[in-house]
């Protein structure tokens, strides 16, 4: 479950390395009233604040950046009745359109991203699961 200050990895080659979620976009609502808390997992959309980047990268430290997340350490059922469970969570950062911004994608990524519309990053990464 990715929430709200949660810090994840950068498994792409844009210069960040750690982020810091501020807000998520897309994903659930849990609680009720004022106290909302939207938390997400795999495939779901997040603002987040660059927290570590490369010296002389594109992105700064301190950027906001939008994010799709790609790895989850929350099993992620499948409809098949099995689950998918990654060691660290991870994202890789994209523009406004839904596209990559860099042009390889490190590690593994779970398949719901195919069903989310985001087969640029299906097509760049090492491998699929």
């Amino acid at each position: 479950m990715i929430q709200m200050q949660t810090k994840l990895d950068v498994s792409d080659n844009t210069g960040a390395k750690r982020v810091q979620v501020i807000q998520m976009l897309k994903g659930s609502a849990a609680g009720h009233g004022k106290k909302r808390l939207r938390h997400g997992g795999v495939g779901d959309i997040c603002i987040c604040s660059v927290r570590q980047a490369v010296p002389g990268s594109e992105i700064k430290k301190g950027e906001k950046v939008r994010c799709v997340v790609v790895r989850s350490k929350i099993p992620t059922r499948r409809k098949d009745g099995s689950y998918v469970r990654f060691d660290s969570n991870a994202v890789v950062i994209i523009d406004q359109d839904g596209n990559p911004r860099g042009t390889r994608v490190f590690g593994a990524v779970a398949r719901e991203l195919r069903e989310k519309q985001f087969t640029k990053i299906i097509s760049l990464a090492e491998e699929v699961w």
